[in-house]
């Protein structure tokens, strides 16, 4: 299906509401029925027809159409948060006693699910290094039922070989999942490389305007379809409608926003890979990536996300470099019109810093919609404060 067709024409039923060139926002609870036996059909199927709005709704449901078709999946679900589609997926597929593989230090929210809730209902985790695939086939036991994938990570990019691991777990019937928050369906596709579930967060770069908060979770029709029968009405946490509409929106500009960002990341990066103050640059599709080789086979684009190490003697230096930055945001997050940045150090308390610990010195940048020039003029200031 033709990129441009999904993002402006796909799904979107234009000659069931009145040929409106950009799509209602179907802002309501509830659907009315005529008959009793059609009210009970929808009992019996919610998933075929439009019952209430905590599961499925017309402006949502373009939605899901084209994130499916743009991800190269039979259908979809979108949550209200990211961390809602990790939640649904990885509960969907373990019960008391399963064994779950994940890459380490993974994204928070699903750190804190398989180390602190999933345990209370002897659900156990092992995590590895996910860039040698027979870590994976090493840890696995009889009762694995889950390899939880992200590829790239959000702050070092180690990639995971995603068809091989795709290939081993259907050997032993284990679902694969994976976080493809860093490509989004335009740069990386986990479905066609044999992959169960692909998530993102659509917080990032499908909204683009940092004003949603949403997950996404594509796979199988019969997969979507059970979780949406268990724990995505159970849980309640699929989006509403005007969130929906926004994210729609969003689409429209995603493909240009994206070679926009790819490219002024590329200036970007070499002005950092020259620069006196910093030690290193980490960005997937740089020549001198460890895993250069297997992040062009499985990504076609790297978008904004970088991170570089700054030659600083002390937290105080790493700190004022931030703090003195007039343009680019400190926050969280990534994927709008706006750049950020976020020191590794501020989740450490002062006294723990160790500049010997590279990993200390780490400032992971998201690269916006703003000109180069804008955002290196900005970053050269701070750095000739912390260089006097």
């Amino acid at each position: 299906m033709d990129l441009s067709y999904i993002i402006n024409e796909y799904a979107e039923g234009r000659e069931n509401y009145f040929n409106a060139v950009a799509p209602p926002i179907i802002q309501t609870s509830n659907f009315a029925f005529k008959t009793v036996d059609a009210l009970r059909k929808s009992f019996e199927d919610e998933y075929s027809t439009y019952l209430y709005s905590r599961g499925l709704n017309p402006t949502v449901d373009m939605l899901r159409k084209k994130l499916a078709a743009l991800d190269g999946a039979e259908d979809c679900l979108v949550f209200n948060s990211g961390a809602a589609a990790i939640f649904a997926s990885v509960l969907a597929n373990v019960k008391s006693g399963s064994h779950i593989i994940s890459v380490k230090n993974p994204y928070t929210w699903a750190k804190k699910l398989f180390e602190i809730i999933l345990p209370k209902f002897g659900v156990t985790h092992t995590y590895v290094d996910g860039t040698d695939t027979e870590n994976f086939a090493n840890a696995i036991t009889p009762n694995t039922a889950i390899i939880y994938l992200e590829s790239p990570n959000s702050f070092t990019y180690e990639l995971q070989d995603l068809q091989a691991i795709a290939a081993l777990a259907k050997q032993h019937y284990i679902v694969t999942i994976i976080d493809n928050s860093y490509c989004t369906p335009i740069y990386q596709k986990p479905i066609t490389l044999g992959i169960d579930l692909a998530l993102q967060s659509a917080t990032k770069y499908i909204s683009g305007h940092s004003d949603v908060v949403a997950g996404v979770l594509s796979g199988s029709k019969a997969m979507i379809e059970r979780i949406f029968n268990s724990e995505y009405n159970t849980i309640g946490s699929g989006i509403q409608p005007f969130n929906a509409w926004l994210l729609l929106r969003g689409l429209r500009t995603l493909p240009m926003r994206l070679e926009r960002i790819t490219n002024t990341t590329k200036t970007v990066i070499a002005y950092l890979e020259q620069h006196p103050l910093v030690e290193e640059v980490l960005f997937p599709l740089s020549p001198n990536f460890p895993q250069y080789e297997l992040a062009r086979q499985q990504m076609t684009g790297g978008c904004g996300l970088l991170t570089f190490t700054i030659k600083a003697n002390t937290i105080q230096q790493i700190e004022t470099f931030c703090d003195n930055l007039q343009h680019i945001l400190m926050a969280v997050s990534w994927g709008g019109y706006e750049s950020l940045i976020i020191p590794k150090c501020a989740g450490l308390p002062q006294a723990s810093f160790n500049a010997e610990d590279k990993s200390h010195r780490m400032l992971r940048l998201y690269v916006g919609l703003e000109d180069a020039d804008y955002i290196i003029k900005d970053l050269d200031q701070a750095f000739k404060i912390i260089n006097l």
